[in-house]
């Protein structure tokens, strides 16, 4: 199985614990994010990982280089000269993921421990094109979804913009995106021809044609870690762990 890692963001919102480094080397407990998300996808089967990266990118390609992560296959792309968004940069490595199997798409800013083979193996069985892991948290931005988990709209609840499909039948129910999801390579070819974009807008733009379904985990451990306050957080944890 193969997976995207993105390591990108403002720097500004985990410091002072990013501060001077990337926010992919910032340890829990000694361990940088990057390479323990990279040793639990191991452990979960996932032997081909790619890494986006842009800010500090030099230290990371430095990690890579010296860290032993046994057979696994990693690769890094660069985004220094042009930041992507979640969506360009997916784009521009569709390459990588040459064998016509579904992956996994991560953002390093969480932390999770939904089992992301179980993850994909649900997606495997549903034939959808985005599988989404969501959650009933709080949050400013939902997902819409309807009883069969295939998702309908999108909600800022903020600004109140609300995006709601017109085909869609009875209440919808909302989930808070836990930047977790697995995707098959047909959206390659449902790509805009731009190269910044972002997928939370590829989802909504496909959904009304193709099924984009939320996988929802309530239970596993999830932080945000894009908050300085996920970094102290996830520390007492896994010290008392």
């Amino acid at each position: 199985m193969k997976a995207m890692i993105y390591t990108g963001g403002l720097e500004s919102s985990m410091k002072p614990h990013s501060s001077g480094r990337p926010r992919a080397l910032t340890g829990i407990n000694g361990e940088p994010l990057l390479g323990m998300l990279i040793r639990r996808l191991a452990e979960r089967g996932f032997t081909e990982i790619i890494v986006n990266v842009h800010h500090f990118a030099g230290r990371i390609y430095e990690f890579i280089s010296q860290k032993d992560f046994g057979d696994i296959r990693i690769e890094l792309f660069d985004e220094t000269d042009l930041v992507l968004d979640s969506g360009g940069g997916l784009k521009k490595v569709a390459w990588f993921f040459d064998d016509a199997r579904p992956f996994l798409v991560y953002y390093l800013e969480v932390l999770s421990e939904t089992d992301p083979a179980l993850m994909y193996e649900n997606h495997l069985r549903s034939g959808a094109l985005a599988t989404l892991l969501v959650r009933d948290r709080e949050s400013s931005r939902y997902m819409l979804f309807d009883n069969n988990m295939r998702l309908c709209g999108w909600q800022n609840t903020e600004t109140g913009e609300e995006v709601i499909f017109a085909d869609h039948r009875g209440d919808l129910i909302k989930y808070a995106f836990s930047r977790i999801q697995v995707l098959s390579p047909a959206i390659f070819n449902l790509m805009p021809r731009e190269d910044v974009f972002s997928l939370v807008d590829i989802y909504l733009h496909l959904a009304p044609r193709y099924p984009v379904i939320g996988y929802v985990d309530n239970d596993s451990i999830w932080m945000d870690l894009a908050r300085a306050e996920g970094i102290i957080e996830a520390e007492k944890l896994f010290r008392k762990n």
